[in-house]
């Protein structure tokens, strides 16, 4: 057993030296100079990037993902039932119906301007970046049909 300890400590040494050797042997690599430095360059924008469009659509998705749709005639029930069971009384179900419809309409409102100002935006972007072609093909087009008259 005291063979087995030994030999276990050795194999504990070795690793350890050859640890230290190959540090060694990188700390002398490192005191190499190098030739040239890197230069830090700034990433050309790339086209998949995400842009502001990009993240008004994910927090539009989002706000959608966190709504919930009910519809009138099943709150309606619900409200009615619990009437029925005397867990509420007429008035205040009728009150708590309808703030919750006002609130569902003010909330449905509020995304569906969120919708229009996406879409405004995206075909501003759109018709940004398809312009200088658009122009470029009505030239070529014109410049066509003045050889052929």
């Amino acid at each position: 057993m005291a063979a087995k300890k030994t030999a276990g400590k050795a194999t504990k040494k070795a690793k350890a030296a050859s640890g230290t050797k190959k540090t060694a042997s990188k700390k002398a690599g490192a005191k190499k100079p190098s030739a040239k430095k890197a230069v830090a360059k700034k990433p050309a924008p790339r086209r998949g990037s995400v842009t502001g469009l990009d993240k008004s659509v994910e927090q539009f998705r989002d706000s959608l993902e966190r709504s919930v749709t009910l519809s009138r005639d099943r709150l309606q029930e619900v409200v009615d039932d619990a009437v029925k069971r005397g867990r509420m009384t007429r008035s205040d179900a009728e009150k708590m119906f309808s703030d919750l419809v006002k609130k569902g309409r003010r909330q449905t409102d509020t995304l569906l301007k969120e919708l229009e100002r996406l879409i405004k935006q995206a075909r501003r972007e759109v018709g940004g970046r398809t312009e200088p072609v658009r122009k470029q093909a009505t030239q070529a087009a014109r410049r066509a049909r003045k050889k052929l008259r």
